[in-house]
């Protein structure tokens, strides 16, 4: 390749194409936990747009996973949207038999996909709703302000607890349902 010649000469601020999760395809989610552990799982990609990417994942925890206003057990299916340009994961369960028990939403940094791959960051805040919509619990806030997030990175913290609100708002009408497509 002839540096002297442009044409010739790879456009290194050219926008690159975003890596597409194809259809069926298997998928590892990473959830990073700073401090802690990452969580990985094996998913099934259901469909990407370049922004929105949808996977489909079994309940990979232990056998029973009570948290008191729900169970995560064996058998439940979860159909995971992330974002790319959004603070928030959500994540649609159901039990082996089909029915809805709720979301569970993850505030976290913007999504990064790539090939066969998706990661997000944990960013602390959580909120459950339940299928019938009445029951919008903020969760872990004390895990958010143990994190040292507010302090170390506080332009996160604040994206976190906008994105807290704005899936609250959501919650309280059928916004999650329409947010997610209605996917099941």
């Amino acid at each position: 390749m002839d540096a002297a010649d442009p044409a010739r000469t790879p456009d290194r601020t050219a926008p690159t194409t975003p890596a597409v999760l194809a259809e069926g395809a298997p998928v590892t989610v990473t959830l990073r936990k700073p401090g802690r552990h990452d969580v990985r799982y094996p998913a099934t990609a259901v469909r990407d747009d370049g922004t929105h990417a949808v996977v489909r994942a079994p309940w990979a925890g232990p056998p029973v996973r009570d948290l008191g206003f729900t169970r995560f057990e064996r058998g439940d299916v979860f159909t995971e949207h992330y974002w790319r340009d959004r603070w928030y994961a959500v994540k649609e369960v159901r039990d082996a038999g089909g029915v809805l028990k709720g979301w569970y939403c993850d505030m976290t940094r913007p999504a990064r996909v790539t090939d066969g791959a998706l990661e997000i960051t944990d960013l602390e805040l959580d909120l459950w709703v339940s299928a019938d919509g009445r029951r919008v619990l903020r969760l872990d806030e004390d895990e958010f302000l143990a994190s040292g997030l507010p302090e170390g990175d506080p332009e996160a913290a604040v994206r976190a607890r906008r994105a807290q609100d704005e899936l609250a708002a959501l919650a309280r009408t059928d916004g999650l349902a329409v947010l997610t497509g209605h996917d099941g």
